[in-house]
């Protein structure tokens, strides 16, 4: 078996039993203990796993995301950036959906002067921030409403963002994988974030330089669904080429 073939699996097999010792992978896969090891660290630099102490490896994306107070305040700067410039590439005439979030309200705070665009949103932080600007519509998606991020999601929100042809849509992710693609770890939050990709003639990804290599667990879309990408300047020429490569408009706040 090539190397190549032998990483890519072991990263499905921890993705089917989330943990994995060193040896029980050298079993599996008839290798000794230090090619194992060597695979790890060359997968574990990709972003793909995380390694552990004592030879027991997890995936990155059994991790859950911070609450949306913590995620409010982590990067906020750089958050403020990307929603400026994410919001110039929003015409005049336009309709878009802003997916809930905390670096896709800062596109709705640079909106709030503008005119002629309806924002479709199943965020109601996002629809608050724009009440008052005489020349955006506002349009909620509907849904059960989560309390502790005020973010709408369900059957309601779906069967309305099915029902959609918008522009542009701009979504937040908490992982952009350069394989995998978009990703989350919350199945129930992935419907909805993927009807939003089917309603938009252009899809607009704004995530944070942190966000960029993680892996989770649910794939929301893959790259080829991705027109451009806004992340921070902090994001590396290494983070940004595997996207570029794939025809994807990379801009850095």
């Amino acid at each position: 078996m090539l190397a190549h073939e032998r990483k890519k699996r072991i990263i499905d097999y921890v993705r089917q039993y989330r943990t994995a010792t060193v040896a029980a992978l050298a079993s599996e896969f008839g290798v000794h203990t230090a090619t194992i090891r060597r695979d790890l660290a060359e997968i574990e630099q990709e972003g793909a796993l995380k390694r552990t102490h004592g030879g027991v490896i997890m995936e990155q994306w059994t991790h859950n995301e911070p609450s949306f107070n913590e995620r409010t305040n982590f990067h906020r700067d750089e958050k403020i950036r990307i929603g400026q410039l994410a919001a110039s590439l929003v015409e005049d005439g336009e309709n878009i959906i802003i997916d809930s979030g905390t670096t896709t309200l800062h596109i709705a705070t640079h909106l709030v002067h503008r005119s002629d665009i309806t924002v479709i949103t199943n965020d109601m932080n996002v629809a608050v921030e724009l009440r008052d600007a005489p020349g955006i519509k506002v349009i909620l998606t509907g849904g059960e409403l989560y309390p502790s991020s005020y973010m709408l999601n369900g059957m309601f929100t779906d069967h309305v963002l099915k029902s959609l042809h918008v522009e542009k849509a701009f979504i937040g992710t908490p992982a952009l994988h350069p394989q995998y693609g978009l990703m989350h770890p919350e199945a129930l939050l992935v419907p909805a974030k993927q009807s939003m990709i089917q309603a938009a003639g252009e899809i607009v990804v704004v995530t944070d330089h942190s966000k960029i290599g993680k892996l989770s667990l649910h794939t929301v879309a893959p790259n080829s669904a991705i027109h451009t990408l806004v992340t921070g300047a902090s994001a590396s020429d290494s983070d940004i080429k595997p996207f570029q490569e794939r025809g994807i408009t990379v801009y850095r706040a």
